[in-house]
């Protein structure tokens, strides 16, 4: 039985700046057909930029100049134009479009295009890039004090906290983690609640948004972890919650720095919003598409909770070491 409807899908032709919404769209393996085929490279860390990190970059959006072509994809990548703060609106094949994205993030960047799956050479982590990571950046990144516990990273598949050790972006893709993220509006109305405000859903970056019939809870989408959600013709695996970072309290057009987005979901929600989905069956997804929701299977819960317990005890083990670490430097 339905559970709701498909009422917004996103899309972003480059990571960390706007995008824009769509009607209807293909999703594959790789996410919703070409979401984020370009980056931002930063040049003097030679990492691919966040807006984590260069929060102007969310100052800038983008859109695709004609329908994004059925072939389009890694080593493929379709004509972009990019709308700058000032009115400017530079094409991604226009050269002098990476001299304005690095006045507009204060550094030396580069608009690069995603290469061939094959090609891992900008996904890659350097050594230097390695080193640099620590338990501060990480708290940085997320708006945690020291005082502060750090999120529950048991929720996390270990083979994405393998790829995160190695590379910026998965290779074959410039998502952070996972190729779909999914939020509700129910969840974005109680976050909203705790501020008293009504929150734009530009602030999460979802890929698609749902409206939900009849919410069992604040933040349905936590309740989710382990099923199967169908949205039209697609199946998508629920894998983990989306642990947020300082993004949702950065300025986009017409919104203001609010930092009191990130108390908020770390104080009702733990730090998460939202789930990530990897694809179980490609297919079209329309706005005004019904919405469904598996059960997870008893066994198969219990097993992933005897897993989180296990990683959630050896992530203890090593946050606690790396902490010390950082204090005796």
């Amino acid at each position: 039985m339905a559970i709701g409807q498909v009422c917004e899908l996103w899309r972003y032709p480059v990571k960390s700046l706007g995008g824009g919404r769509v009607e209807q769209v293909e999703i594959s393996a790789r996410g919703l057909h070409g979401d984020r085929l370009w980056a931002v490279r930063d040049v003097a860390r030679d990492v691919t930029a966040s807006a984590r990190r260069i929060p102007a970059l969310l100052t800038a959006t983008a859109r695709y100049v004609d329908p994004v072509p059925a072939d389009a994809g890694p080593g493929n990548v379709p004509e972009v134009e990019i709308s700058f703060p000032d009115g400017t609106v530079l094409s991604s094949s226009d050269a002098a479009v990476h001299a304005k994205l690095s006045d507009l993030a204060g550094r030396e960047v580069r608009l690069t295009a995603l290469p061939p799956a094959d090609d891992t050479s900008l996904h890659r982590l350097s050594r230097a890039e390695r080193a640099n990571t620590s338990i501060n950046s990480v708290r940085s990144d997320l708006g945690i004090t020291e005082t502060e516990k750090l999120p529950d990273f048991s929720v996390l598949r270990m083979s994405d906290l393998a790829t995160q050790a190695r590379y910026s972006t998965p290779p074959g893709a410039f998502v952070d983690l996972a190729p779909v993220h999914v939020l509700s509006k129910t969840s974005v109305a109680t976050i909203g609640a705790e501020l008293d405000a009504d929150l734009d859903v530009r602030r999460f970056r979802p890929n698609v948004l749902l409206a939900l019939d009849d919410p069992s809870d604040d933040l349905p989408e936590s309740q989710w972890l382990g099923a199967q959600l169908t949205l039209g013709g697609v199946v998508l695996d629920v894998t983990n919650p989306t642990i947020r970072c300082v993004v949702p309290s950065r300025a986009q057009p017409g919104l203001d720095v609010d930092r009191r987005i990130t108390r908020a979901v770390a104080e009702r929600a733990q730090r998460c919003l939202g789930v990530y989905c990897w694809v179980g069956t490609a297919g079209t997804v329309r706005v005004g598409d019904p919405v469904t929701v598996g059960s997870v299977p008893a066994p198969r819960r219990l097993l992933a909770d005897a897993t989180r317990r296990a990683k959630r005890f050896t992530f203890g083990l090593a946050t606690a070491a790396m902490e010390r670490l950082s204090r005796e430097r």
